[in-house]
């Protein structure tokens, strides 16, 4: 789920300048200056999200995270089709019956379908945050590739006559650009009304902020909700505080619907998580809300 402002911390690169000059004979007896030595790990600020995005790039296990969900979620399929109560909508957002509607699948896009690490790789490299314009001109690019497994859960689902539907806090200008990219990464768009971006209009609903919750909706009048996909807590309920304890009872209360009706996909580098420690005060410094987040820190102290 892309977020209204992401997070990295500073990452600078340090340089040493050299001079010559030519020798001379006085010269021969004095050895020459010793060349600055290269910085060291402490010599360059940390970067919080380096390890995050390094770990969804590079390690077997992100993939082998992401693929247990998607071959899971799978073989959930059939027995979610035969079952006409099965429904993945909260009854508070369900406004209609789904019995007798076509099958749907809702999916969050960004970690969930479409890997934009590259995004917040040129972020750690160049000590940067997120922002609206680098992000549109990243998206415009249509480079994210997919995430591991979910080329083969669209193929089973497709399969079956499960429509794909992708509620996005992608700006609604962004869909043309975000429609292709999945197309070029080899994923279904039956046409362009599945893909519900920020400030879809949805009748009868007025939307808060980011929240899914009329896009969801919207996709529960249409259809009934096999399943939902999403990186962030928020991809499959209303969140009403952002605050640590009201996403841990969100979680706890419907625990028994992930690996069943809910499927969460891994993402350490950003998400609702990590403002919920600071109070949500994205206008403080980056070093006042990293030392909330150390604050946070468990050490069984």
């Amino acid at each position: 789920m892309r977020r209204s402002t992401l997070h990295v911390a500073l990452f600078a690169a340090v340089l040493g300048l050299g001079a010559c000059r030519t020798m001379t004979p006085a010269d021969a007896a004095v050895p020459p200056a010793a060349e600055a030595p290269p910085p060291t790990a402490a010599t360059v600020p940390a970067d919080d999200n380096l390890n995050a995005v390094l770990w969804m790039q590079r390690a077997a296990e992100y993939r082998a995270t992401c693929e247990t969900v998607y071959h899971a979620a799978a073989d959930r399929l059939d027995a979610a089709l035969k079952d006409p109560a099965w429904d993945a909508l909260v009854p508070a957002e369900r406004a209609n019956p789904a019995k007798g509607l076509p099958p749907a699948v809702v999916l969050d896009v960004d970690e969930t379908v479409l890997d934009n690490s590259p995004y917040q790789a040129r972020l750690v490299r160049g000590g940067g945050e997120y922002d609206e314009a680098t992000w549109d001109a990243w998206v415009r690019e249509e480079k994210a590739q997919p995430v591991p497994g979910v080329i083969d859960f669209a193929k089973a689902a497709t399969a079956r006559g499960i429509t794909l539907i992708y509620i996005s806090n992608r700006a609604e200008h962004l869909g043309p650009a975000t429609l292709s990219n999945l197309r070029k990464a080899g994923l279904p768009v039956k046409d362009d009304s599945v893909f519900l971006g920020l400030g879809s209009f949805v009748e009868g609903c007025e939307q808060e902020g980011s929240e899914k919750l009329c896009r969801r909706q919207l996709a529960g009048r249409k259809y009934r909700v096999l399943m939902q996909f999403g990186d962030q807590l928020g991809d499959f309920a209303q969140i009403v505080a952002n605050t640590p304890e009201a996403r841990g009872a969100l979680e706890a209360q419907y625990r028994g619907w992930f690996g069943q009706r809910w499927w969460a996909l891994p993402n350490p580098s950003y998400g609702g998580w990590e403002p919920a420690l600071f109070n949500n005060a994205w206008s403080e410094p980056r070093d006042a809300r990293r030392a909330s987040k150390r604050e946070a820190l468990n050490a069984a102290e």
